[in-house]
């Protein structure tokens, strides 16, 4: 399969919030579209930029992304690279696409000093927890909280 992964560009945004849709009700989550564009856009594009973000394209339509930052662990008194998301629709599922981005992922961590990679899975998520032992990962079972600024 012919693909392609590439920076997120401007023109992107209305399908990333498509996809970040997609990718919360494939996790079982809530999501609303509102705001999500202009935020996005100060997030990867702002003067202040935040977040990385890399866009699958095949055929000249986006069926994917992953989105990374840069964080500093207090334990470790390094940076850290939190893969905040990645999604890919059906159609690229199983296909050595998400090796690819993990390796590319991988690149940057050690690019950037990095002294490890964390990101998060639901537990049901078996096809998921599979692939990212298959590339060597180590899960460790944890309970995230969210709570109201």
């Amino acid at each position: 399969m012919d693909y392609i992964i590439r920076p997120c560009e401007e023109k992107d945004l209305p399908e990333l919030v498509k996809l970040s849709a997609a990718h919360a009700q494939y996790e079982r989550a809530e999501y609303s579209p509102e705001g999500k564009e202009e935020g996005l856009r100060n997030a990867i594009f702002g003067t202040n930029k935040v977040l990385n973000c890399w866009m699958v394209e095949i055929n000249g339509k986006v069926e994917g992304f992953t989105s990374y930052t840069i964080d500093f662990s207090t334990w470790d008194a390094a940076p850290f690279l939190y893969m905040d998301c990645l999604y890919l629709s059906e159609v690229c599922r199983g296909k050595g696409i998400g090796t690819d981005i993990m390796d590319r992922i991988r690149k940057v961590a050690k690019d950037k000093n990095c002294v490890n990679i964390q990101w998060q899975t639901p537990e049901y998520n078996a096809m998921a927890i599979k692939f990212y032992v298959g590339l060597g990962s180590i899960g460790k079972q944890k309970m995230r909280f969210f709570m109201e600024p």
